[in-house]
């Protein structure tokens, strides 16, 4: 036991250590507009006239340029706290997870994302109240000789403590296999997040149940999310399993990269453990695309 606080209590450490992990958001005073055409340009700057068949406006690099209104896809807000020495800072496309595990922040009502992991992983979440979110999932190796097939269900209720600085979270995922007859498992959870939705820690504690039986010993998670520039994320994300016969932990690294409004994860997933004689390291991949209001 004392082993395990110790490796606990330093992943926390770097977690904190780490620059800008926790910090308040900058107040966001909008000052410039962007502009997103057809043709997939952008362009930020204080529009100076919107009259007739074009948009004039004035961009820190371009100058004044003229832009037809038939070509222009979206014009939308950008705040202070965004537009960092020239360059447009887009969103977190799921600032609600790390890589798998969620944090304390919920989608606001009317988004959702779609999310894939290694092609068979297969996840939609959608933001039904700004305090509750839902989700459904599959891997269709129904699809493989009729193999059988997981599925499962996520719920979440996320409430702020402090604006963009404490945030609390609870909730369930629930699944069974399609094709035998598995019952119905899952883990109950509750987390606590610190920071904004770029940078942030998170801590959590989690039961798993099966068949009516829930374990007696929780899964403690430890995350953390740092924004590292205008489109990339470190994360890490960190198990600590208990069992009556062995102890488990899975710690990560890897980072998010944002390409237009999709998010590509990556990173390693290492097991340790007294059954695990040789370094093993999982690799992660997947991609996130936001769907719905903004």
């Amino acid at each position: 036991m004392k082993n395990i606080l110790s490796g606990i209590a330093v992943i926390i450490g770097l977690l904190i250590g780490l620059p800008n992990l926790v910090q308040a958001q900058a107040k966001q005073d909008t000052i410039k507009s962007r502009i997103e055409t057809i043709d997939g340009n952008e362009y930020i700057g204080i529009i100076l006239d919107r009259s007739g068949d074009k948009i004039r406006i004035k961009t820190d690099k371009l100058g004044e340029i003229s832009i037809l209104n038939k070509d222009v896809k979206r014009v939308s807000a950008v705040s202070s706290a965004r537009y960092k020495n020239g360059t447009y800072w887009l969103d977190n496309p799921q600032s609600t997870r790390y890589f798998w595990s969620p944090n304390g922040y919920n989608l606001k009502q009317g988004e959702g994302y779609y999310q894939n992991v290694w092609i068979l992983f297969n996840q939609a979440v959608y933001g039904i109240t700004d305090h509750f979110s839902a989700g459904v999932g599959v891997m269709p190796l129904f699809l493989f000789a009729g193999a059988a097939t997981p599925v499962w269900l996520t719920l979440k209720y996320s409430v702020p403590v402090v604006k963009d600085k404490i945030n609390l979270g609870a909730g369930a995922l629930m699944g069974t296999v399609i094709g035998v007859n598995s019952g119905t498992a899952g883990i109950l959870y509750g987390i606590s997040t610190f920071g904004s939705k770029d940078n942030n820690l998170s801590i959590g504690m989690g039961w798993g149940f099966a068949n009516g039986q829930i374990a007696s010993n929780p899964t403690i998670n430890i995350n953390g999310m740092i924004r590292t520039g205008a489109r990339g994320y470190l994360i890490t994300e960190n198990y600590f399993i208990g069992t009556p016969d062995n102890f488990v932990v899975l710690i990560s690294v890897g980072g998010r990269r944002i390409i237009k409004h999709f998010g590509l994860d990556y990173g390693l997933f290492l097991p340790i453990s007294k059954d695990i004689g040789s370094f093993v390291a999982i690799p992660w991949l997947g991609f996130t695309v936001p769907f719905g209001s903004k």
